[in-house]
């Protein structure tokens, strides 16, 4: 299971780390452009027969890559079988996929981050951590391995992770997560977490809305990793960031696409459906919707936001 504390998952975030890291990206996205489009295609094509994440990156029809693949790709090299073709093993270590871990981590990171002061000055109220379009949730659950690392204390109280995606598979694989990750000597062990499942369409937020009325909940965040502010348009992005803000969720973490022309040129080569915001994008969505931008974390392909309310 990714565990962001654990040295196998971690990746080093300091300046120097982070710039080595965002530089060997670039060299990688420079290789890649110097070759002719129609090679590259050709080259992936007959690459994909021997890798199943390439396969699940540049075969087949769909615009998003689906939960369970994309947790996959932050493993590096615990990759499981089937996955662990040595070519799938070479993917896997490439700075690209070492920086979707590192979104993982860094939401991760602003939740937890935003959430200690709150959780210690309430110590017996529920927590309630919604994910947008989350699959597996893992950004929600390393988000509690991280509070419990700093304090055990704080999570001393019920919990629910609410996941609405209209996928299955993720969910699925984030509920058997958690289980492994609340077993006795895991991260977890010994914590009342709850996780929900629950079919949503982000251009239908009538659904979180009533989810939000119903909660119980005094303490509630939401996040949405690699989901709605890089997939969902506009409207959708506004609708679900109103709701939220109508029902007083403080707290929201989520990654934004970069608008940089490396970015926009590796989405046009692409399949999916990404818009690429950037900050200058994302924020007057925000606002409009009644929040700020309080932290954003670079990653080079996008940003990790956390808002809070304006």
């Amino acid at each position: 299971m990714i565990d962001v504390t654990d040295p196998r998952f971690k990746v080093a975030d300091d300046p120097d780390s982070l710039a080595r890291l965002f530089a060997q990206s670039s060299a990688e996205e420079q290789r890649n452009r110097r070759m002719p489009q129609f090679i590259t295609r050709w080259m992936l094509r007959r690459a994909a027969k021997r890798s199943l994440l390439l396969r699940a990156l540049f075969g087949g029809n769909a615009s998003f890559v689906d939960g369970v693949t994309t947790y996959l790709m932050k493993l590096g090299a615990e990759l499981p079988a089937p996955y662990d073709s040595p070519l799938d093993r070479r993917v896997a270590r490439s700075a690209h996929l070492t920086l979707l871990r590192l979104r993982t981590q860094q939401v991760a990171r602003l939740l937890a981050d935003a959430l200690a002061p709150e959780l210690a000055n309430a110590p017996s109220a529920p927590l309630h951590l919604v994910n947008i379009a989350g699959g597996p949730a893992i950004d929600s659950m390393n988000a509690l391995i991280l509070l419990r690392r700093g304090d055990v204390d704080l999570l001393r109280r019920p919990i629910v992770i609410d996941v609405l995606d209209q996928d299955d598979s993720g969910p699925f694989f984030g509920s058997n997560a958690l289980a492994a990750l609340m077993r006795d000597g895991a991260p977890l062990a010994g914590l009342d977490i709850a996780f929900r499942h629950r079919h949503y369409d982000w251009n239908e937020p009538a659904s979180l809305e009533a989810l939000l009325r119903e909660t119980k909940a005094r303490i509630v965040a939401t996040s949405s990793e690699g989901g709605l502010f890089e997939y969902g348009s506009d409207e959708a992005i506004m609708a679900n960031l109103t709701a939220l803000h109508g029902a007083g969720v403080r707290f929201v973490a989520g990654s934004v696409t970069s608008s940089d022309e490396s970015r926009r040129r590796m989405i046009t080569a692409s399949r999916f459906k990404i818009h690429p915001r950037g900050l200058k994008g994302f924020g007057p969505l925000a606002g409009r919707a009644g929040y700020r931008i309080a932290q954003a974390l670079p990653a080079q392909l996008g940003d990790q936001v956390l808002l809070t309310p304006a």
